[in-house]
């Protein structure tokens, strides 16, 4: 490392995607003939501002970018079918800001809404700490907690990438509170990003954790054993920390691979889990619910951008006999805590 260097990372916008690797850490960089994994950390410059024009830092506010500004980020894949697909890049180089999470990759996609091309970068060197060695978020993933209780959980997922999950999330994470509840707010499948990590905080949680925490800078394309750890980790992680319920928001739709392939598998899965489900009409709610009851999960509720419509919302509770919840009701602390299960595991522990 040269003083040159450790200025120069110094100075560097941080992304929130890199906010559990101390700066201390912070070494130097690679020569040019790196090859990046997804997690690596990375020097980039902006070359020509486009579709995100800001990047959330690691502090969560959104900082305007300008041309020639250096930026630490994450490799990382994304999916995202209201935005962008994009892959880890073969080498340094140019790349794109694929999410103002601060996730760089190569835009291989986008949405025919999606009028500007996305931010362009020019990869400057992967960043290093002790012996050189490039710095991946994996090295900072927290720790299983063996021993740590198993407690409710509850699942918002949806039909799709901006169902309402979120603010739904974030309802239900409300209104657990004020029923005396601690509870853990996770995020389990996704790309990096700030909002939804700070929506939940200001809902309530005790401890809000995602999988940027078990070293991931985005879930597409990351094997099922690794988003079952995932999993695994951050339930352990929020149980230990005194969560005594826990909320889980999966990212996009049940269709996105790495969700499907979670809800699919027995990790989420148990007498403890009930599942909240979120969509813009009665059809798809209704195709989402048929679709979990068959990987033997159990929808409690139904929420969402759904019930902006009354119409949309008297149909889906004619059709498909559950409740319809809005956001009000979920922040609600007796509607909240009535979508707890009934059947919790006395004592088990992970």
């Amino acid at each position: 490392m040269t003083d040159a260097e450790a200025a120069r990372l110094g100075r560097a916008l941080r992304a929130f995607t890199t906010r559990n690797v101390p700066d201390a850490a912070l070494r130097g960089l690679s020569g040019p003939g790196a090859r990046p994994r997804a997690g690596d950390l990375v020097l980039a410059r902006v070359v020509e501002l486009g579709f995100h024009e800001r990047l959330h830092r690691v502090d969560g506010r959104r900082a305007l970018l300008f041309r020639e500004d250096e930026v630490l980020l994450a490799y990382g894949a994304r999916y995202a079918p209201d935005q962008f697909e994009a892959v880890v890049p073969d080498s340094l180089g140019p790349c794109d800001l694929a999410a103002g999470g601060g996730v760089a990759g190569r835009v291989v996609r986008a949405h025919e809404k999606i009028f500007e091309p996305p931010t362009r970068l020019d990869g400057l060197g992967l960043v290093t700490g002790a012996e050189d060695r490039p710095i991946n978020l994996a090295d900072f993933a927290l720790p299983f907690c063996a021993g740590a209780p198993r407690v409710p959980l509850l699942l918002v997922v949806g039909a799709t990438m901006n169902s309402g999950k979120t603010r739904a999330a974030a309802s239900l994470v409300r209104g657990l509170s004020r029923a005396g509840h601690a509870v853990g707010a996770l995020k389990l499948t996704g790309t990096g990003a700030s909002g939804d990590f700070f929506a939940l905080r200001d809902a309530g949680a005790c401890r809000v954790l995602d999988f940027t925490d078990a070293g991931l800078a985005s879930t597409y394309r990351v094997p099922a054993t690794e988003l079952e750890a995932t999993a695994r980790v951050l339930q352990s992680q929020a149980a230990a920390s005194g969560a005594t319920v826990v909320v889980a928001e999966l990212g996009d739709g049940l269709y996105q691979p790495e969700t499907a392939t979670l809800l699919e598998s027995a990790t989420l899965r148990s007498a403890s889990t009930r599942v909240l489900f979120a969509g813009s009409n009665a059809l798809a709610c209704g195709a989402g619910v048929q679709w979990l009851q068959e990987r033997g999960h159990r929808p409690a509720a139904l929420s969402g951008r759904l019930c902006l419509s009354p119409l949309a919302t008297e149909e889906a509770r004619r059709t498909l006999g559950l409740p319809v919840l809005s956001l009000e009701e979920l922040e609600d602390p007796g509607v909240a805590g009535s979508l707890l299960p009934s059947v919790v595991a006395a004592g088990a522990a992970w």
